[in-house]
């Protein structure tokens, strides 16, 4: 039971601040290397970056997971300078607010449908491959039992 509780134990929340930082330096890296023509944010990079750690398990989850939750409990913090951002601009908001919340909405609709759709093709592509897969263990079977 003991050996479960060290599997699980956390880093020390400098280690993982640590981690972070060096996931964030590389991908500060990283979007200094990509074209001006291709903007992507370093937060990104640092998320794909991340993830790509976590799922080839260079990275531990029990490394970053403190921290990382300390970081998603303050999430709503990061929004006060949108939201100030928003409040300076409302005259703009007054001009073109109802072409900015028609592009919004038809965004968000296009945005579903195309994954509703790209969601059902995978789908359909799968279980087309599962589908032969059976068929040929099956005759295999067949094949065997004769």
């Amino acid at each position: 039971m003991e050996k479960e509780k060290e599997k699980t134990k956390s880093a020390p929340i400098l280690v993982q601040m640590l981690i972070y930082a060096a996931i964030l330096f590389a991908a500060q890296m990283l979007s200094d290397l990509m074209p001006k023509s291709f903007p992507v944010p370093t937060p990104v990079i640092g998320l794909v970056l991340l993830y790509v750690l976590l799922t080839i398990h260079v990275v531990k989850v029990e490394w970053v997971d403190s921290f990382g939750s300390a970081l998603i409990s303050l999430i709503g913090f990061m929004f006060v300078p949108s939201g100030i951002s928003l409040a300076a601009n409302l005259k703009i908001m007054r001009e073109q607010g109802l072409q900015l919340v028609i592009v919004v909405i038809a965004s968000t609709v296009i945005l579903l449908v195309v994954v509703a759709y790209t969601t059902r093709f995978f789908s359909w592509l799968v279980n087309k491959v599962t589908k032969n897969q059976l068929e040929v263990a099956d005759q295999k079977k067949v094949e065997d039992v004769k």
